[in-house]
């Protein structure tokens, strides 16, 4: 190969890796600056704060479909039914027992919650973006708060959380109900226009959008006028805000 022809191709890489830095620089900083207002940092729980491949809600599910046929005496086909029927029509399973059958949720929640977590593995990255992120941080999900803990502690994000807030926290209205929201808003003190909600279910995205939050996918694509950002990785994502 002539050597000026050598020399440019070199010049050639080396313009393209750093046009590639200047982009990675540039994102980053958009990503700085995105987030640079919020001081209320809320995370959903399950398939947010740990992968959807851990399938805690697979066992979550056995156990629902379980209780549905014990308490309303259906065979396994009815409940499996019920119980996705409720979680449509209601945002939870639990809600759609309490309105349509007066299921007491406490006894509900202890037993659907109580599974296996050994294979749930410790995320120190996470952990410590996390604690970096300026502010208030807390969890807000549609199970219980004694399913959270068990997960946080398994997961090594226990201790980080200025707080955790489950179903009951909110008067057992669920996600996505405005009315769930607004309970822990008003508990928390939340200021929502300097706030971001991370979760993995779209529609539980669109009040804390109207709300004036910044909003975050954390799965799948699933393109939303009310999404802001979308990730499938939680740990990547909160290091380019960090960083």
């Amino acid at each position: 190969m002539p050597f000026d022809t050598a020399i440019s191709k070199i010049t050639a890489i080396a313009g393209l890796f750093l046009l590639e830095l200047v982009a990675r620089q540039s994102y980053f900083a958009a990503m700085k600056t995105a987030f640079s207002h919020v001081t209320h940092w809320v995370f959903d729980l399950d398939n947010t704060l740990y992968p959807p491949e851990a399938a805690l809600f697979d066992q979550i599910e056995v156990k629902m479909t379980e209780y549905v046929m014990r308490e309303l005496k259906v065979d396994e086909q009815r409940a499996s039914y019920l119980r996705e029927h409720y979680w449509q029509t209601y945002g939870t399973t639990l809600s759609g027992m309490m309105r349509e059958h007066d299921v007491d949720p406490l006894p509900y929640l202890n037993e659907v919650h109580e599974i296996d977590l050994d294979h749930l593995t410790k995320d120190i990255a996470l952990r410590g973006h996390i604690q970096d992120l300026p502010g208030r941080k807390i969890v807000y999900t549609n199970g219980s708060k004694f399913h959270a803990d068990r997960v946080l502690e398994a997961r090594g994000l226990d201790g980080i959380f200025d707080a955790v807030y489950g179903i009951e926290h909110s008067d057992f209205h669920p996600k996505p109900s405005r009315p769930a929201y607004q309970v822990i808003v008003d508990t928390d003190g939340i200021e929502t226009t300097r706030a971001a909600m991370f979760e993995d279910d779209p529609r539980n995205l669109e009040v804390p959008h109207d709300m004036g939050m910044k909003t975050v996918l954390v799965g799948a694509p699933a393109p939303r006028d009310y999404i802001h950002h979308q990730t499938e990785d939680l740990t990547a994502f909160l290091s380019q805000i960090v960083r």
